[in-house]
């Protein structure tokens, strides 16, 4: 937070307790702390003060202190990761090849103009996408079609900025262009077409763009068929090196429920101490994604310092960063901020800044969420997953026992991210959340539940979680899978998932 934003928001919380700020407060003391945990600890302090209490520097200075004795106390000793004298891993023998493309992560101002940039961009390139089905000849504009007779047959694409069922149990859904808009109409019809047709309509979700075939018929299109941008059928990729790549996210150091002797245990597999079963897994992994949420923050939701061991920010990330320095360095590690990261909440997120997560090692590599990774020409497209919330909720049949059908969706979509305000995204001239490219392996996390399944040649993939069951979980009856390492081995095309559940 910035300065102002600072004493603004401690000041709301002790206000209601009877405390005020004094003039004094010097916010650089404050920052990597949680307001929430700082006025706690304010009011725990002065507890049988009666009328209003000033908060000077010296309480200040008091109550950061016995935060920082309460998270020493608290924070978990990192167990010692054993490494193997004797082992001889293969992908330490194979020389890295790997190629980093950041999302840009420009900042924008917020106005109209931005807003209409930023879906411009959208709708121009999805429906470049969509021109590409040789099968459909899009209308030029939704304008063209006030120049065309009723009983036309249209192709008409566009963003869709509204969807409802009319009194007669049909589906009208409104698109519209840069020209104009136009309304879909959408029949219940009880043969098996139409029960298909109007299916699929209940699965379309506002902002995203598509493309209708269908008949003018007055102020409406009749549709036909519904064209999403989609991805085309791919073959698989022919990799010669037989190296692996290991997913993980949602590691959430910091927390109470980090699981830090099963990823301790996983630290010390990488380094060949492990039982030979595995052993020979272990020493083809060439390539770590860590998909965001690698620390579990500070006031991210309220009442968030109850459940952590570390209560400061900064101790969270030097933590992270010597469990990061335990993996054996021939290993390259990417390095992602999902929504518990202390970097910007709006995405694209940029890269962790040094001076938060500072790592001097030729083989950890900060990115940005999302970004591109070219592993031995494997592009793996690796994303948070912040907006699965969102299609989880908007697209029938979807659950958060199976992440990997809503990341389908959103390869299907050709965006990260299609539902404007389901998470917070940044509104610049270029909307850096299409998927231009399709990728061989789509990566994400968020969910904290395992997930694999293959789509026209892709490899779909959720790293679950490193973290127990939260009390919120337990509330919503969402069952994680934890320590649950997914590895891709490129040479033989397929995923391995290792078990770290049982260890202590």
């Amino acid at each position: 937070m910035r300065d102002k934003e600072l004493l603004k928001a401690l000041s709301k919380l002790l206000s209601n307790s009877g405390f005020m700020l004094s003039a004094d407060i010097d916010t650089d003391a404050m920052k990597g702390v949680g307001m929430e945990a700082l006025s706690s600890k304010i009011i725990e302090l002065n507890q049988g003060a009666t009328g209003i209490t000033v908060v000077d520097m010296d309480m200040l200075r008091r109550a950061l202190a016995e935060i920082e004795k309460d998270s020493a106390s608290k924070a978990p000793v990192p167990v010692e990761v054993k490494r193997a004298t004797d082992f001889k891993p293969a992908a330490s023998e194979i020389e890295a090849d790997y190629q980093i493309k950041n999302r840009p992560s420009d900042r924008a101002e917020g106005s109209v103009s931005d807003f209409v940039a930023y879906f411009r961009s959208r709708l121009s390139r999805i429906k470049e996408i969509l021109s590409s089905h040789r099968a459909y000849a899009i209308t030029q504009s939704i304008g063209n079609m006030k120049n065309f007779m009723s009983g036309r047959e249209v192709v008409v694409a566009g963003i869709l900025t509204n969807r409802i069922t009319t009194k007669n149990g049909n589906i009208m859904a409104t698109i519209e262009d840069e020209t104009g808009e136009a309304k879909i109409m959408f029949m219940n019809n009880p043969n098996t077409e139409g029960k298909r047709l109007f299916e699929s309509a209940s699965r379309l979700i506002n902002d995203e763009v598509i493309a209708i075939k269908g008949k003018i018929s007055g102020p409406f299109v009749i549709a036909k068929e519904i064209v999403w941008p989609d991805i085309p059928i791919r073959e698989r990729k022919v990799i010669e090196d037989d190296i692996a790549i290991a997913f993980m996210s949602d590691i959430h150091v910091g927390s109470k429920l980090f699981m830090k002797k099963n990823f301790t245990k996983m630290l010390s597999w990488l380094n060949g101490s492990v039982d030979t079963k595995s052993r020979t897994l272990a020493g083809k992994i060439k390539y770590i994604i860590m998909g965001g949420d690698v620390v579990d923050g500070i006031g991210v939701y309220p009442d968030h310092d109850r459940d952590l061991a570390v209560l400061d920010i900064y101790s969270q990330y030097q933590m992270l960063a010597e469990y990061i320095e335990a993996i054996p360095d021939y290993i390259h590690v990417f390095v992602l901020p999902g929504n518990h990261d202390a970097v910007q909440r709006a995405e694209p997120q940029p890269p962790f800044p040094e001076e938060l997560l500072d790592i001097k090692l030729s083989n950890v590599h900060m990115v940005s969420n999302p970004s591109t990774l070219v592993l031995h020409k494997l592009n793996v497209l690796a994303y948070h997953g912040t907006s699965l919330d969102s299609i989880i909720s908007s697209v029938p049949g979807m659950s958060y026992a199976k992440p990997e059908d809503a990341m389908l969706e959103l390869l299907k979509r050709r965006h990260l991210s299609p539902v404007y305000g389901g998470n917070i995204i940044v509104p610049t001239q270029t909307d850096n959340l299409v998927i231009d490219e399709v990728p061989d392996i789509l990566h994400m996390g968020h969910i904290h539940k395992n997930g694999l399944l293959e789509y026209h040649g892709v490899q779909i993939v959720n790293s679950g979680t490193w973290q127990d069951r939260t009390d919120f979980q337990v509330r919503q009856g969402h069952m994680p899978t934890p320590c649950n390492l997914p590895v891709f081995e490129a040479k033989k095309y397929g995923f391995t998932t290792v078990d770290f559940t049982g260890v202590v």
